[in-house]
This record gives C-alpha cells, structure tokens and sequence, in this order.
C-alpha cells in the first residue's frame, strides 16, 4: 500500500470578528486531523463529520491504493487569524480539545462584552452632546446601518452601536487586560476536557508564528556602499514557537502566558484595543497566581534589541496584520530541516475569509471617497489587502527548482550506477555490507566521484564550503539576540577568514580532489550533505521503488523507517536549540573568537562519531533488506557524490528543506460554492461595519462560524481528493460534501438558535442543491 503525507501550512489571515468564520474553517482542519490519526491508529471511527472524514480516507485507500495521513504542522497567523493560529496548535501539539472554543466565541465576542467597563456609558444621557454624531451614524437617510446591516438585527445593532458611541473617547474602548483574561480563560478551558493523543506523530516539528507590530519600533543596522552602514527603523516583531510533538498528551505548546502573549500581540486593532505591554502580561500572572518561568528567554527571544537596549517596559506591540497581513514569510522558513519518512504533497492553504475586501471593485469606483474613508483606507484597508503574489513567486520558485532536481537525477541515474558497479564489481552486492565496509565504500565512491567531476569539481567545493558557513553564520545568529546577530554576512566573513587563516585557503590537492584540511572541514561540518544524502534515499523509497512489484511494502516501510531514524540523528544537532547554552555564550563573541566557536561546534555535534553510529543503523537495515532493495540502495547511497557534484551548484540552499513541490489552495468564501453562490457578500455577515459587525450581534456569529465549518468542509474534502494521483470521481466528492454538509447541520443544530431558521434553512439549501445526486 502506497502511502503518503498530506503536510498543510496553514496561514490565517487578519479579518477583525472574521475571526469568528475562520474559527469555524480551523475547527475542520482540527476534526479531519483527528479523523486521520484515529484512522492510522486503527481506532473504530467517530460519529458525525469527522465520521465522514474517516470514510473518505478509507475510501482513497481501498478504491486508489494510497494510506494518507493528514498532518497541519505549520502555523501562521496575523490579527484574527492569529488567534485562530494559535488555539490551532495547542489542540494539535496538546491533543486538547476546540469545542470549548465555540461557546466562547459565540458568547464573548460581544461588544458590550469586550468594552472596557470604564469605557461605558453610566447612564442613559451620558455624552448628550455625542447624541448628533449617533444621529448621523444610526438614523440619517443612507446611514452606515441602514446601508450595511440586514434589517432584523438593525435595532440590536443600533443600540450596541450607540453604547459604543456614548463610552469612552480618544482611548481604546476595549479592555486589553480584559482581552488577555479571556484568551487565558479560553487556554484553560480547553485544558479542562481531558485531552486525547496529540494530532501528529510523536517527535514531528510543529511551528507557530503570528505577526505583531512594535509601534515605536527600533533601529537596525543595514550595510550599503557608501555609507558603509546606515540606521533604519524596523517595526516587525514576529513571534514564533518551534517543538516537538510529544509522546504523553496534554502538554502546552509552550508557557501558556507566552502563547496568551502572541495572541494579544497580533490582536490588538489600532484604536480599538489597547497596545499590549509586557506590564499586562506580567499582571495577569499575578492575579492568576502563576509564575511566568521562562519569561526572560521569552523577552530575549521575541524582542533580543529591547532587551539589550533595556526597554522591554516601554514596547507597545499592536495590531500583526498592520504591516503582514499574509503571513506566509514564517510558514515558508518552517520547511527548512524537517524530516520526511515517507512521500510528502506539501499543501500552503491560506484562509481568506473575503478576498474582495469591502466589495468588488466595480462597487468601490461607483461610491465617491469621503474624509473619513480615505483615512481609514489609508491606514488600515489598503497595506492588509495587498495580494500574496510575491509569496506565492518563492514558493513557486521552490517548486520548479524541485521539478528540476528531480528530472536531473533522474537523467544522470543509469551512468552514477554505472560508475558505481564500474568502481566496486558485482563482489559489492554479495559482501554483507558491515558498517566498517561502507564507510570504506563511502570514502572510495567520494574520492571517485571528486577525481572524475575534473574541473566542476572545483565549483562544487565552494559551493558546498560557502554554504556551510553561511549555515553556521546563520547558527551564530539564531543563537546570539542583539543588534550584533541582525546581518549574517560579517559574521559569515568573519568565520570564513578564520577558516582560511587556520589552512583552508585551498580546497583542493594536486589530483583534483578535496585537500586534506577540505576533508576534515566537511567531516566536521557538512551537515547538509549528511541530510541531502539520506533525503534522496527516501524519496526513491517513496516514488521510485514503490511502485515495484518485486519489492513488498512491508520492506519498504522497514527501509524507510530505517532512514526516518538515522536522519534524526542529524537533525537533532541541525538547530541552534539543540547546541546549548554553551553555544549561545560563545556566539555572542563570535566576531571575538570565532576560532573557539568553530571548535566547540565540532565537540558539540561530533559528526564523524554519527556518522559511525548512522552506518550501523544503516547496515543493519541493509541486512534485513531483500536483495533487489539493498542493491538499490546501495546503488543510491554510494553514488550520491556523483548526484550531489552535478546538483549542488545549481540549488538556491543545502536542501535541508523538504524541498519537494509545493502547491498553495485558497479557504474563502469565494472558493466553496456547493451550497450558495456568491461568495464573501451572500454568505457572511461579519464584513458590515468594517469587518466588526459580528461583534454587534450573536446572529451574525452564530452565522458566520457555520459558514466556516462548511466552507472549511468542502475545501478540505477538495484537498484531500486532489492529493490522490488517480483522480477521485466527482459523484463521489459530491457525495461526501452533501454528507460532511448534513454532518455539521446536525452537529450545531442546538448551539445555533440566535436565528430560529439558519441551520434548517440551510439544510434545505443543501438537500436541494444534491437532490439529484
């Protein structure tokens, strides 16, 4: 049985009480990732949509041949999205629950919920003489409400609007440490079900990043030609979180302040919510009574200049969606050095709850700009509607890279396994291969490979030593916070005079091949082609031998188990993490003794000694291989040098990345027409009153949160068919929409009553719209 992964990197989008659709699209991707693991844990199948979801995934099996496993490892978010990002992967890493989630949404995202209570008007005349401005907004001919609020909830709206109106002035109306009190209240109301497995496989990498912007920002150093460096302010503050799944349930992403942090930091609307500031959170903790143990690497992490500078107490982070609404720049770093065991379709799907902004453009031309509108486009609606294509261009370049490596190897594959039998005779494929002799094999095909390349082999060693410094400048950097960590280049020049200094000047010999001192640099050093090595082995188990009647699946699943286990050893010394504290100190005088840093990298990872134990491994996998798959492999493993000589050049990085095709699907509206046409307008009600209209009535969430559960269901069941190579037949998909549809009806039948006929009404929309299916 073929088997594959489907790894989603999802990016939510900013979008205000969209958040609360977005919510209903996050609660999909939660249910089919429960579907999926319960469905590789052989677990009897749940009731309702996720019911569906098992179905589906057991139908791609038995009628196309194909095991998938659907893994949402990546996570970004900006403002609203954000918050979504976040809740997302405390379920998948704590394997806790969202359907607490729900209620809160829908009862607590209120207005009059979220005002400050010194914000609020004290008595009916309050602010008599705001009553004109509440005149012109809610009761003018034309007026605001009457143009963009469905007329059965104008009167609920009017009066929450004029609440709204009468409090506070020229300060936030809404409470930020209010704000904080719900996120923590939301955490720990999730941590109270008892939690289930977590939602990936145990030791897979999950990331998180959400956008915030430091309001007064700080100033970086950029190198020019003249002059030589110049101060420019930088308001970007991303705040990420990197783990691994445990095996135990139940366990926090990360502190749960810090993650209550991230969530109030993208979230904080200009005007609406205050700044947050490090003081909320501290005082949150002090009313919770709970000690915030890891703050100071937080702050040393998430704001490194402020707290060299000192002024961690006077940052003022705002709204993430400001300046990156699209968080895609997080999500697209996250894919660098995470393990493969099997075939990979690398999915970028982004949520995008109206991607017409406030309307088409022909409705846009036809309404004349007014004084307040072209401020409010001016400051917020346009740098948050700005399209993804420049995102979207590196992941397709990414992509067509991949597409070319591939067809690369491919060509040059029948003369390296020539080369290969040429160098060792058939005595190598009946030698048991013991570890002692494939590190013999290894150097001789390595030595072979160098001394027949001629003079590309030349390029091919400053290509492989320029990249292994830049990987350790880029170490040093994650490693050491301060301005001195903000440009990768001088340290990179630094380490690499220190290098030629210490007798790498040269890096070849007399015959053509790697020079001595060369040799011992990358035995001590080249961790990329360790890992690119033990990539292309897995993805021939993968693509190329699986299809291979001759080899049974239970002996390449061991194989690739086998590879899956041996790459870990690499990876775990790939990351800045995982070097210590020891590591972090010295970076922090690298431009002072970067010769002590190089030494101490070398005790720290000791490749050459992995190396040793990866071979082990790997000769023990090989004994217990079928003779055809260890020839194979075999073949593979000793004539990478002749692969990598070719290719290497020609690669934008040390292929620590998947590094495998990439596609990106889109979750809006727009997109998720088996119900109702017309997209963002006919289905959502969130976008009236400037995307806040969903925090001015219950209906509106109520609403808008079940959109999101369908839109989500039908998108999510289109990814899933599209990932299959035999394409699934479209009376089938159809099939299990209209079920997934009535599962989700049925499921929120008695949560949603703030509008009497929504579900049933929609119910009917959907039986009419497969009636003849």
């Amino acid at each position: 049985m073929r088997q594959k992964e489907l790894r989603i990197a999802l990016v939510c989008y900013g979008g205000v009480s969209l958040a609360i659709y977005m919510h209903g699209v996050t609660k999909e991707i939660w249910k089919l990732a429960r579907a999926s693991r319960s469905f590789h844990d052989g677990a009897p199948p749940a009731d309702g949509v996720q019911g569906v979801y098992r179905d589906l995934l057991e139908h791609v099996e038995t009628a196309h041949e194909l095991k998938l496993r659907v893994l949402p490892d990546i996570l970004s978010g900006a403002s609203a999205g954000g918050i979504n990002a976040v809740f997302l992967a405390q379920a998948i890493h704590s394997g806790q629950s969202l359907e607490p989630l729900t209620d809160l949404w829908l009862d607590v995202a209120d207005v009059e919920k979220l005002l400050d209570p010194d914000a609020r008007p004290l008595w009916k005349f309050a602010k008599f003489w705001a009553q004109p401005i509440a005149w012109w907004l809610l009761k003018q001919p034309g007026n605001a409400v009457s143009e963009s609020v469905a007329p059965e909830t104008r009167s609920e709206v009017r009066r929450k609007v004029s609440r709204f109106i009468r409090g506070r002035w020229f300060e936030p109306p809404f409470s930020g440490a209010g704000f904080s009190a719900l996120l923590n209240k939301a955490l720990e109301t999730m941590s109270e079900i008892p939690p289930e497995s977590p939602l990936l496989p145990p030791g897979h990498p999950i990331d998180l990043f959400v956008t915030a912007t430091d309001f007064h920002g700080y100033l970086e150093l950029l190198r020019l030609n003249s002059p030589a460096l110049v101060q420019e302010s930088e308001h970007r503050m991303p705040i990420d979180f990197s783990a691994t799944v445990p095996f135990e349930n139940g366990h926090d992403l990360a502190e749960r302040l810090e993650l209550i942090f991230a969530a109030r930091a993208t979230a904080s609307f200009p005007g609406a919510f205050p700044p947050l500031k490090v003081e909320e959170i501290d005082n949150l903790a002090a009313r919770k009574e709970r000690e915030w143990t890891g703050r100071q690497a937080f702050l040393d992490r998430v704001m490194p200049v402020h707290v060299k500078a000192g002024s961690t107490a006077h940052v003022a982070l705002i709204d993430g969606s400001v300046l990156v609404n699209a968080p895609f720049g997080g999500a697209i770093q996250a894919l660098h050095g995470r393990p493969s065991q099997r075939e990979v379709d690398r999915r970028f799907v982004y949520i995008d709850p109206s991607p017409d902004g406030f309307g088409t453009p022909e409705d846009r031309l036809d309404r004349p700009i007014g004084f307040f509108k072209a401020i409010f486009g001016s400051l917020s609606t346009i740098p948050r509607q700005q399209p993804i294509r420049d995102n979207l261009e590196v992941l397709g370049q990414q992509t067509r890279e991949a597409d070319r490596m591939r067809s690369i190897v491919n060509a040059l594959r029948p003369e390296v396994e020539r080369n290969v039998e040429r160098l060792f005779g058939r005595t190598l494929f009946f030698d048991k291969p013991t570890p002692r002799r494939l590190k013999a094999w290894r150097n001789r095909a390595q030595q072979s490979a160098a001394e027949g390349a001629g003079f590309a082999f030349h390029s091919y060693a400053q290509t492989k030593f320029a990249g292994i410094v830049d990987n350790l400048a880029q170490l040093v950097r994650d490693a050491s916070p301060g301005p001195v960590s903000g440009d990768v280049q001088p340290i990179a020049h630094r380490l690499r005079v220190t290098l030629e200094e210490g007798g790498l000047s040269s890096l070849i010999d007399a015959a053509g091949g790697a020079s001595d001192e060369a040799i011992a640099f990358f035995r001590a050093h080249d961790l990329g082609f360790r890992v690119r090595r033990l990539r292309l082995l897995s993805r021939r188990l993968a693509r190329d031998w699986e299809a291979d009647p001759d080899i049974s699946d239970a002996a390449l699943e061991q194989a690739r188990k086998a590879i899956f286990d041996i790459l870990s050893l690499y990876f775990a010394r790939s990351g800045a993490k995982q070097l210590g504290e020891g590591f972090a100190k010295l970076a922090e005088r690298v431009m002072d003794e970067p010769g002590a840093l190089l030494d101490w990298l070398c005790q720290a990872r000791l490749l050459p000694e992995v190396d040793d134990q990866a071979e082990e491994m790997l000769a023990a996998a090989l004994e217990q291989m079928p003779k055809n798959l260890r020839r194979r492999m075999l073949l593979t493993y000793l004539g990478f040098p002749y692969y990598d000589i070719a290719t290497l050049p020609l690669l934008r990085n040390e292929g620590l990345t998947e590094f495998d095709p990439i596609k990106v699907d889109r979750i809006s509206p727009d997109d998720a027409l088996s119900i109702r046409d017309g997209g963002t307008r006919a289905t959502l009600r969130g976008t009236e009153l400037y995307n806040f209209g969903a925090f001015f009535s219950r209906a509106y969430r109520e609403n808008d949160y079940l959109w999101g559960r369908l839109h989500g269901a039908e998108r999510l069941i289109d990814l899933i068919c599209s990932t299959s190579e035999n394409t699934i037949d479209q009376s089938k998909a159809r099939d299990f929409k209209r079920r997934a549809f009535l599962a989700v009806l049925d499921e929120e039948q008695d949560r949603l009553t703030a509008s009497p006929d929504l579900v049933d009404g929609l119910r009917s929309e959907v039986l009419q719209n497969f009636a003849d299916d």
